[in-house]
């Protein structure tokens, strides 16, 4: 299993190398040189003048294809990535929405048999629970029917119950959020703010308590507020403010580009991780598409590259793709293609805590590569040393 991908330019976490080549050998990459070398026995890739990248992360994803991972199959899952492979992603955290505790057990079963299985499209980094524990003011799409306070008793049978939840975002000013931050800090797992209108005092006391990262900043959560005649900064603020890493739709629908080059302004590129939060309509024609499960989900209407709701009063979930993600800080927000491709590969790789193995092209980790043109169309997608997307074919 070796794998030599020469004529491309490619994209260390510390510069460019002209005219590179890139040797893999059983998965992992073996070393990056300037210009060709010789690597007998190894298939050749010619990478065409292209970009020669890092996998791109996806660390807040629904679904794609036509399938959510709340379908509840096992198809589903595998299903959506490979779509996602196809647009550059070489690994992802399945993400769930407000549902019933049943339903959501069952989509923490799913993964365990998917991931088991997914040899054709992006790798599963574990699940991401996204809610019940939100604030109903900020539900956005979610489904109020499921909307409730943390409760000890529900979250520690779903932590017993799986040990592939990696991620689980909830707003931490309702009653039980600080209790359950810590428990998800003693059990590794990655506590984010979300769907809340904290203010910063209440924000402060949960990154002191677990909660290190704010979900689809600007989205479902509070800015500056007013009560009894007093401003109070938000939830917005509070990220901008503190330590806090923060995700963003970078689809240029959900924050336009004068927001795009704020948040890069202030918080840079180690600290913002791109994601798609997409839903299933991405990587499919727009027109009429649900949110969540064919079983009792929300159905949404797909146009101006977005999902709304029917009413059109609100965003309902996005249908982006990562390329889209760095195609859209590289051409709206003025970002360099260097730090672009950072926000979609090395910063969600440390967040999510697998940055020893992927996120970055060094000798020895895991060999998860995408070659893409100037324009950011994605000439091929490699997990860990095999080729699952290939344009010309």
């Amino acid at each position: 299993m070796k794998l030599k991908i020469t004529n491309g330019h490619i994209i260390t976490p510390f510069r460019y190398i002209r005219n590179g080549t890139l040797l893999i050998e059983d998965g992992a990459i073996l070393g990056i040189h300037e210009g060709n070398v010789d690597f007998p026995d190894a298939e050749i890739i010619d990478a065409g003048g292209n970009y020669i990248a890092p996998g791109f992360i996806d660390l807040h994803i629904h679904g794609g294809g036509g399938h959510d991972f709340m379908d509840g199959t096992v198809n589903a899952f595998l299903r959506i990535a490979e779509t996602h492979a196809k647009y550059g992603t070489t690994a992802l955290v399945p993400t769930t929405l407000t549902s019933e505790k049943e339903d959501l057990l069952q989509t923490l079963d799913n993964y365990e048999e998917a991931n088991a299985t997914n040899v054709k499209g992006a790798q599963f980094l574990g699940m991401h629970l996204e809610g019940p524990y939100f604030a109903l003011s900020q539900r956005g799409a979610q489904d109020p029917r499921y909307i409730r306070n943390p409760d000890p008793k529900e979250y520690e049978e779903v932590l017993a119950y799986s040990s592939s939840i990696t991620r689980w975002s909830a707003a931490p000013e309702l009653p039980g959020a600080i209790d359950f931050g810590k428990r998800l800090k003693q059990k590794g797992i990655l506590a984010a703010v979300a769907h809340t209108d904290a203010i910063y005092e209440e924000v402060l006391e949960a990154y002191e308590n677990g909660y290190t990262l704010a979900t689809h900043l600007y989205s479902a959560m509070s800015g500056v507020t007013r009560k009894n005649a007093f401003r109070y900064a938000g939830t917005i603020e509070s990220a901008f403010l503190l330590d806090m890493d923060v995700e963003i739709i970078a689809d240029g629908v959900h924050l336009p580009a004068p927001l795009l080059k704020l948040i890069y302004k202030i918080k840079g590129p180690d600290r913002i991780a791109l994601i798609t939060d997409a839903m299933r309509a991405a990587g499919m024609p727009e027109g009429e598409s649900t949110l969540g499960s064919l079983k009792n989900g929300l159905k949404v209407i797909v146009e101006d590259g977005v999902a709304k709701l029917p009413d059109r009063t609100s965003f309902a979930g996005s249908v982006s793709t990562t390329d889209r993600l760095v195609r859209t800080m590289v051409q709206m927000a003025d970002v360099s293609l260097l730090d672009s491709v950072r926000m979609m590969t090395a910063t969600p790789a440390r967040i999510m805590g697998v940055d020893h193995k992927k996120g970055t092209l060094v000798a020895g980790k895991d060999a998860d590569i995408v070659i893409f043109d100037s324009d950011i169309n994605i000439q091929k997608t490699i997990v860990r040393g095999r080729i699952i997307y290939d344009k010309q074919f």
